[in-house]
């Protein structure tokens, strides 16, 4: 009689303990892990020196602490949309904002803000972009280039009624000496 090339394995049936015992083996070896951490990893080799890191960049102005010459009677003023960056190339960032009336009906028109950080860090207004008998209300702003960029809802006459504006406008605000210059941004180019 010649015997199998495979032991006889019958003794090693798989109980339902097998396989607690297994869980609670791997549970403890990722519980083990989660406390050993390998080191943080660096772009520098071992042993060479380390470099200074570079300074870190100040935070805009928070448009939530800032006053705005908005006379809004009984209800506050109300920030719609915020843009910030580096308008005039100090590396010190900008905050640009679109504020209204918070009136309870209707869609009150929004004037548009730089903010700047003052000695005390406090953010206050150094410039108006946009007043609010412009009558204009912004749907996207952003700073890109050291430009701040919007797209407002307008009129095209004083008979054309609060609710519905008819006209719309690309505009881009570029600081040049000494103020801001109001243009429209370059068309998009396709290759």
């Amino acid at each position: 009689m010649q015997h199998p090339a495979v032991p006889d394995l019958s003794h090693t049936h798989t109980r339902p303990i097998h396989w607690v015992a297994t869980a609670t083996a791997l549970a403890g070896v990722v519980a083990l892990s989660s406390f050993l951490q390998p080191d943080a990893a660096t772009a520098a080799q071992p042993g060479a020196p380390r470099t200074k890191s570079a300074p870190r960049q100040p935070a805009p102005p928070d448009p939530t602490e800032a006053a705005f010459p908005l006379e809004c009677g009984p209800v506050e003023a109300l920030v719609q949309k915020t843009a910030a960056g580096d308008l005039d190339g100090d590396g010190v960032p900008e905050t640009v904002v679109a504020v209204h009336c918070d009136a309870p009906m209707g869609t009150p028109p929004d004037a548009v803000y730089v903010l700047t950080r003052d000695t005390g860090g406090s953010p206050r207004v150094v410039a108006t972009l946009v007043d609010t008998p412009e009558r204009r209300t912004v749907t996207d702003l952003r700073v890109r280039d050291g430009a701040v960029l919007a797209t407002m809802l307008g009129y095209s006459s004083s008979d054309v009624p609060s609710c519905c504006p008819d006209v719309t406008d690309d505009v881009k605000w570029q600081w040049k000496d000494g103020a801001f210059l109001r243009g429209t941004p370059s068309p998009a180019r396709t290759v």
